[in-house]
């Protein structure tokens, strides 16, 4: 939920002054493809290291195919692809974005860029006009699922939500 109410924006159970606001965008978040390639060349590299132990301690000579073990190293290949999956085909995502001068940064999400670009008017008109007040269902851009609908991002001294 993120709502304007009183000279305050709330996203969720956090509270930011609207005087405080430097910037709200509206955009389409690309996942980092190189990030995730690179987690799944270091996976890639972990399961060889670990199929090559394995093999070792077995007392037979580190190999792969013919007359090794394929089994094992392809279960580990399709572990590390089951972990990375998700970020390295991950879509963009429309997000709204909201930074404060503190330098954090608001990000929530909706599957619909122009809502999303109507809500970051409605936060500007609101900076202008104090008495705007207005409220718009919004979802939590971190899929995890715990604790308050803000995700915060950058900022001096930000260490996130103590509950």
């Amino acid at each position: 939920m993120l709502r304007v109410s009183r000279r305050m924006l709330w996203v969720g159970s956090a509270a930011f002054p609207l005087h405080n606001i430097t910037m709200v965008d509206a955009f389409r978040l690309k996942p980092d493809r190189g990030s995730a390639l690179g987690r799944f060349m270091k996976g890639l590299f972990g399961a060889f290291v670990i199929y090559v132990v394995i093999n070792l301690m077995a007392g037979g000579e580190a190999r792969i195919g013919d007359n090794g073990n394929p089994a094992l190293i392809t279960v580990l290949i399709i572990v590390v692809l089951f972990i990375t999956f998700k970020d390295l085909f991950a879509e963009d995502k429309p997000v709204l974005a909201v930074q404060v001068a503190s330098g954090s940064t608001v990000t929530v999400t909706l599957p619909n860029m122009e809502e999303l670009r109507q809500i970051a008017g409605r936060i500007a008109y609101a900076i202008d006009n104090p008495e705007a007040e207005f409220t718009a269902v919004v979802h939590q851009y971190n899929t995890n699922n715990y604790g308050p609908v803000a995700n915060l991002n950058g900022g001096q001294g930000n260490t996130g939500f103590k509950l």
